[in-house]
Formats: C-alpha cells, sequence, structure tokens
C-alpha cells in the first residue's frame, strides 16, 4: 500500500474526531504514563494493526505490540496488543484506532468464512466496489488479509460494461466496439450479462470476461457449458455466506459479493488502561 496515502488517511481520521482538541484528555491529563492492552470481546480474524501502530506514532510516544499477526484468528477474551507510553495519545487514539481495528477485522473475518466455503473448489471470493467513501483502500486490504481477491479497485484499472452503460452505447456490442476504438487493449474488457442470449452475444465479441448476473444456480451451469473456456466467468448478484456455495459450479473463476464489505459485521474489540 502506498504508505504516504495510508499516513495522510490516519491524520484525516484524526483529525475528525480531534477537533479543536480532546478537551476530555487535555482537562484531565498531567504527564502520566499509561499501560494498556487491546482486548477481543468475540472471536475473529485479525486485521488493521499496521495502521494502529501507525497511528500511535503519528501521535507520538507510544508502543504498540501485537501479540498476533495480521490474518491469524483469535478468540474471545485474547490480548491482541499492549500499548505502553503518553497517556495522552493512547486516551487521544482509542476510538480511532478501534474504529480501525473493528471495522477492518470484522471484513477479514466475513471474507475468511466465504473462502472456507469456498475451499478446494479453485474460484476466488472477489469485493466490489460497494465501499464507504474515503476508506476503500482500508476495506479492500482487510478482504485480502481475509483470504479474499480484490476485483477492480476504482475505476480507472479495468473495463466493466454494465446495464447502465450498455443503455448509454445503445447496446452490448456497441459498448465494447466504442471500448476497443479508445481504450487500449492492455486493459482486460469484462462485460455483465443479464441472460444466456446476451452471453452468447459476448463470447461473440471474443471479451476476456464475462460477468452473470443474477444468474440462479442452473442457469450458472448453463452458462458455463456455454462459455467452455472462451473466456473467464464471474458470477454476481445477491451472493451471500448463505449461499454462495450454491453457485460454487465447476467452470465458475469468480464469485463476487459486496456484502463481505458493505455487511460484514464489525468485531467487537476494546482497549483498556491497566
Amino acid at each position: 500500500m502506498n504508505e504516504i496515502l495510508v499516513r495522510e488517511k490516519l491524520i484525516e481520521f484524526l483529525k475528525e474526531d480531534l477537533g479543536t482538541g480532546d478537551i476530555t484528555t487535555e482537562g484531565i491529563y498531567r504527564g502520566e504514563r499509561a499501560k494498556g492492552v487491546i482486548k477481543a470481546k468475540e472471536k475473529g480474524v485479525l486485521a488493521g494493526s499496521p495502521f494502529v501502530v501507525e497511528l500511535f506514532k503519528i501521535l507520538g510516544d507510544v508502543k504498540v505490540e501485537f501479540k498476533k499477526r495480521e490474518g491469524e484468528e483469535f478468540e474471545k477474551g485474547e490480548i491482541l496488543a499492549t500499548l505502553e507510553g503518553s497517556a495522552r495519545s493512547i486516551l487521544i487514539g482509542e476510538r480511532t484506532a478501534l474504529n480501525i481495528l473493528q471495522r477492518l477485522s470484522g471484513i477479514a473475518t466475513t471474507t475468511r468464512k466465504f473462502v472456507e466455503k469456498l475451499e478446494g473448489k479453485g474460484i476466488r471470493i472477489l469485493d466490489t466496489r460497494k465501499t464507504t467513501p474515503g476508506f476503500r483502500m482500508f476495506e479492500k486490504y482487510a478482504v485480502r488479509i481475509g483470504g479474499g481477491t480484490n476485483h477492480r479497485f476504482a475505476l480507472y484499472d479495468m473495463v466493466l460494461i454494465k446495464d447502465n452503460h450498455k443503455k448509454v452505447a445503445g447496446g452490448l456490442r456497441e459498448a465494447v466496439r466504442r471500448v476497443r476504438e479508445r481504450i487500449s487493449p492492455l486493459y482486460r474488457i469484462e462485460v455483465e450479462v443479464e441472460s444466456i442470449e446476451e452471453l452468447k452475444e459476448a463470447l461473440e465479441l471474443e471479451v476476456d470476461i464475462v460477468m452473470l448476473d443474477n444468474f440462479s444456480p442452473e442457469e450458472v451451469r448453463k452458462a458455463v457449458k456455454l462459455v467452455n473456456g472462451k473466456a473467464l466467468v464471474e458470477v454476481s448478484g445477491n451472493i451471500t455466506l448463505e449461499n454462495v456455495d450454491l453457485y460454487a459450479v465447476e467452470g465458475v473463476d469468480f464469485i463476487s459479493s459486496g456484502s463481505i464489505i458493505h455487511s460484514s459485521r464489525w468485531v467487537d474489540i476494546s482497549l483498556k488502561i491497566l
């Protein structure tokens, strides 16, 4: 990750919470040193520890030592990290650090569950661009920590022709033609298809990836046979942890689900001064 951008984002997060100053801490603090622990209140997968370490470096005079590695599972009651240093810095950074850790560990935990359901099937779980504005690089990082794979990071790194693009261009064929006319062939072209007939058209156009949007598991099986290796196959649309195994059809390369980010639950983690 871009370390400069990470640092800028962390400073931005601190500014949001700190504002003109932490009046509670400034009223109480008299130069005390403190020790603390970050503790899991439920089980999960750790993600976000490097950002917490960097956050307290920015605040200054706090040593943070994590007892668990990124991507390692932890149990309820386990000590995830210890802190020692300026009580003022610990108190100011507490909530921002926990927000990052709880959110990212939640995403990593959810992603790990998807990955485990697809284990041995040769199918990768992908995230989407359904992310929190301003927090995308952290959320997509957590997906990787959980064992998932990032789809395109943003609009600039891959061509993905969806339903609204097709409407603007007047159809799938014309949309692909226009892209090839102006965009470098170095970029892969993925198209979203909503029916078997549209899939046939996409295969005639020799696109790189076909996204089967809101297909039933039975329709996915039919589509995979039709594709027969002519393109990579992604399945998307209302995929959840409860039904993902139904779409794990042989011949599918990717399953994408926005839910691994937008519907993941925060893992409950606390910070306590000893």
